[in-house]
């Protein structure tokens, strides 16, 4: 690749929910577990109804791992993920715009969590967290992909769940076609981010007789994840730490992939301008003529996707495509799965060419 910045990675999960609302975990063996998956960062998420204050005290590093605190606020409808705020946000008596405001007032951002879910049939009688207002604006972006809640779509009886627990990461489904469709067509009128996450919990599941925990941290911390991109490394100072992470998150410099799938650690997607000019996942700049260029860090499929269709598809480990014309322009990767065929693994940030 031709870009020599953002040349540093980090991996961070940023979704996750602790004791302190309805997860099995603190926040020290979480960190400890992330540690050990090989994290560089992590975003607690706990729901905001379950507190009284917003723990920043909690942030920091845990030994090598960066602890931010975030907010899912909303209960039954309108979820609405927030990093960067200096205080709790009660969801009650609020309309999603004023959510989305009252983020923005004190400073932080946020991202629609599962808009479209469809609940787990099983159990759950499809009970799901949805964006019934989706006039809102203001929002940073989307959570475009979220593991449990596409994972627990297809329990629809005890034998699907089975089949779901011996298979979480085969048979775990992309971001949804509606969601896909939502995001493209926003995308074509403003910059908007997109992120992805586990939603882990940890808790235990009881059925009958049985009590047990059906996805563990330790599978969750490595399912979903983003992957950022600096300019230089990220500092052990906490707070330069913190502004560096939430920058990489706000411009969507940025990828998520499912790394339990298959590592995608330098994954590469890029734009070089005729003259000679370049833009990163994230970027967008008036129209050029030029080149994506792709990158893997193994084979794959790859799907370039222009204002919300497919345009080409490349097989192997990188790929150049010639760009014509103005658009939109992000890439989707699967990987080949002996018997379950072609996984969705990465999913890119767009390069935005007006």
């Amino acid at each position: 690749m031709t870009d020599i910045m953002f040349a540093h990675e980090y991996i961070g999960n940023i979704h996750i929910h602790t004791i302190r609302s309805d997860g099995g975990k603190d926040i020290e063996e979480i960190a400890d577990i992330a540690q050990d998956i090989g994290l560089d960062f992590i975003c607690i998420t706990d729901h905001d109804f379950t507190q009284t204050t917003l723990p920043l005290k909690k942030e920091g590093f845990y030994g090598d791992i960066a602890v931010l605190i975030g907010l899912e606020i909303g209960k039954d409808d309108h979820h609405y993920l927030a990093f960067g705020i200096k205080e709790l946000i009660r969801y009650e008596n609020l309309r999603p715009q004023e959510i989305i405001d009252k983020v923005h007032s004190q400073g932080g951002f946020g991202f629609l969590a599962h808009p479209f879910e469809k609940g787990m049939p099983f159990f759950e009688r499809s009970k799901a967290y949805i964006w019934r207002d989706l006039r809102v604006k203001g929002f940073t972006g989307i959570c475009i992909w979220n593991f449990m809640s596409r994972w627990k779509e297809r329990i629809k009886s005890p034998i699907h769940g089975i089949v779901m627990l011996c298979f979480k990461r085969e048979f775990l489904k992309g971001p949804s076609k509606k969601t896909m469709e939502f995001y493209d067509t926003l995308c074509l009128s403003r910059k908007v981010v997109a992120i992805g996450g586990s939603d882990a919990h940890g808790t235990i599941f009881k059925y009958g007789p049985f009590s047990f925990t059906p996805i563990s941290y330790k599978f969750l911390l490595n399912s979903i994840n983003i992957h950022i991109f600096l300019n230089s490394p990220l500092p052990r100072e906490f707070k330069e730490a913190k502004e560096l992470i939430y920058d990489a998150i706000k411009n969507g410099r940025l990828f998520i992939a499912h790394d339990g799938l298959s590592p995608s650690k330098n994954f590469r997607f890029e734009f070089v301008s005729l003259k000679g000019s370049d833009l990163f996942m994230g970027e967008e700049s008036s129209f050029e003529e030029g080149y994506l260029l792709i990158q893997l860090p193994s084979v794959g499929q790859i799907r370039i996707v222009r204002n919300g269709r497919v345009v080409r598809v490349i097989y192997g480990i990188g790929g150049i495509h010639r760009v014509t014309e103005e658009g939109v322009y992000r890439v989707e990767v699967y990987k080949h799965i002996p018997i379950f065929g072609w996984r969705p693994w990465i999913f890119s940030n767009p390069i935005y060419l007006r």
